[in-house]
């Protein structure tokens, strides 16, 4: 989000936004799973507080996210450059430029993984919807959105992280 103290920009060249400084706010082991995935948080850079956008790139081997669904949230993405699997709970497609796809809440569960030897680039879109929660079907994970908008992670069992 901007600082308060400096404005908005009304327009800015997308792939010179700065990266997000964490990589990912998964727990070990599966933070280190997101270290070929780069994030720049363009909805937050023009103050949008009611859904992100994210140009995000994925070096070969990357993944986007571990496989996950929402409760709430709706997600859309749209491929710019590269070929990456869009890997589903239903199954596996392959994507290139121009294709775009949608999950909308309690949908099926996605990520987009890089098996290719170049760079993916996309955007992907969603709403912020409080009290929304993950779900992770083949990890040991869940997740629950506080009240100021960060993830708190336990595993299924209702353990913390």
């Amino acid at each position: 989000m901007t600082d308060g103290k400096t404005p908005a920009p009304l327009a800015i060249i997308a792939a010179e936004a700065p990266p997000r400084t964490k990589p990912s706010n998964y727990p070990e082991p599966f933070f280190s799973r997101m270290a070929k995935r780069e994030k720049r948080q363009l909805g937050d850079l023009f103050g949008l507080r009611n859904f992100g956008v994210n140009l995000t790139t994925l070096a070969p081997g990357g993944e986007s996210a571990l496989l996950h669904r929402h409760s709430k949230q709706d997600e859309f993405i749209y491929i710019l450059a590269g070929e990456p699997t869009l890997v589903t709970d239903v199954g596996e497609t392959r994507l290139a430029p121009g294709m775009c796809a949608g999950f909308p809440a309690r949908g099926v569960a996605h990520q987009l993984v890089n098996r290719t030897d170049a760079d993916v680039v996309y955007l992907e879109m969603g709403d912020r919807t409080a009290g929304d929660e993950g779900s992770y079907p083949r990890d040991d994970l869940e997740a629950v959105m506080d009240g100021e908008g960060r993830w708190a992670f336990r595993h299924k069992d209702g353990s913390p992280y």
